[in-house]
């Protein structure tokens, strides 16, 4: 074998190295694998009751299917904000147990597991009372209000290894997370130089806006748009930051709330991030809802040797050194991810398969990074992580 092919042979396998050893998988997201949870030997008919903490749109249309899916499964309480509120769950989806308060959902024994579908501002709180009650808890993202809150999540985990953990990943990259792990595995855009992402809404402000929970920092903390599943997203990829440096910036300066009162709008609505990976490259996020007309979601990944992009519907376009366009990528539906959060949930708990999107250990990152970015904004300054 020549020098040269040598040095080819030689950079591929640094490449794969750096990308397998940084990016998360997405294994879980695949077809269902068999595997030993935490060395937990289990049954496949186990029953594992649930109770909802929180049943708003998402628990509704999302996760409530998701575990009826599963056999063996049974939802079998519900605490949501009132008793009124829950009993009205209870009854639309035949859930025979509904409470007025979260801790009485606790303390019901034959509660084994919860689901926490509340705001971020509840979920530390509840996660290590939930663990400390000796529940399961699969926690709806965004891990929590920062970075801080999240690691006391992580700890408490730590100290409860027989019981299973999971956040709700982010499954708006399903479709190419595969695809491009592959892509940039394989070195088909040799080394990775450079990547532009963009997540914009394509209206114009609305200054007469509601003051939903995404705007208000007490319930959101410093999670910002979808900056943190963008990164879960990001991370798939190419493995987490090591350096952040933001701006942001805040066009609709005062919102309604729910009494229909002006507030302040304490959380930005447009922001730019830059950030470093561990080999190097940078790259570049921007985030919008006041970004009116504007091309939407797009996702370019610049290498020495390809380049890859994702385009709003999240097709996949490819093109080569020499090439003078880029060419769609054949992404087939049966090697695309799909979501079986639920499924993967219950099995763990049933010890047929590890946890692996999203763990504890993976919020914690994508808190760190939404921190980062809220401290960069803050002081002008690049913020190292982790934190």
């Amino acid at each position: 074998m020549s020098d040269e092919a040598n040095d080819r042979r030689a950079a591929q396998m640094q490449r794969r190295e750096f990308l397998s050893s940084a990016a998360i998988p997405v294994a879980a997201a695949m077809a269902p694998r068999t595997l030993l949870a935490q060395g937990r030997a289990a049954s496949a008919g186990q029953r594992v009751r649930v109770g909802l903490i929180g049943a708003g749109a998402n628990v509704q249309t999302v996760q409530i299917p998701g575990f009826r899916r599963m056999p063996n499964c049974e939802i079998l309480a519900v605490a949501n904000r009132s008793l009124q509120s829950s009993q009205r769950v209870a009854a639309e989806f035949d859930i025979p147990r509904a409470y007025g308060d979260w801790r009485e959902l606790l303390a019901d024994a034959d509660v084994d597991a919860v689901l926490i579908g509340t705001w971020p501002y509840m979920h530390r709180t509840i996660t290590i009372a939930a663990l400390e009650s000796g529940k399961h808890v699969l926690c709806q993202a965004r891990m929590a209000n920062d970075a801080a809150e999240a690691h006391e999540m992580l700890a408490a985990s730590q100290r409860y290894p027989h019981l299973v953990c999971q956040l709700v990943p982010t499954s708006t990259s399903y479709v190419v997370d595969s695809a491009l792990q592959n892509l940039l595995e394989d070195g088909f855009i040799g080394e990775l130089l450079s990547v532009e992402i963009q997540r914009t809404q394509r209206s114009f402000p609305n200054f007469d806006g509601e003051l939903d929970w995404r705007h208000d920092r007490e319930y959101s903390g410093y999670n910002v748009l979808n900056i943190g599943s963008t990164y879960e997203s990001a991370m798939r990829w190419f493995g987490p930051g090591t350096r952040v440096m933001a701006m942001t910036k805040t066009h609709v300066p005062f919102r309604r709330d729910y009494d229909g009162q002006l507030r302040a709008a304490l959380l930005p609505d447009h922001l730019d991030v830059l950030y470093e990976l561990v080999n190097g490259a940078q790259v570049h996020m921007k985030f919008s809802e006041t970004s009116g007309l504007s091309s939407g979601n797009q996702t370019w990944i610049f290498g020495s040797e390809g380049t890859v992009y994702v385009d709003g519907e999240q097709n996949i376009s490819t093109g080569r050194r020499g090439d003078s366009q880029l060419r769609r990528f054949d992404n087939p539906e049966d090697r695309q991810a799909v979501y079986r959060v639920e499924e993967e949930f219950i099995n763990a708990i049933r010890g047929l398969e590890e946890v692996t999107m999203a763990t504890f250990e993976t919020g914690v990152r994508y808190m760190e990074w939404t921190e980062a970015v809220h401290r960069s904004a803050a002081t002008g300054a690049a913020v190292h992580l982790p934190l």
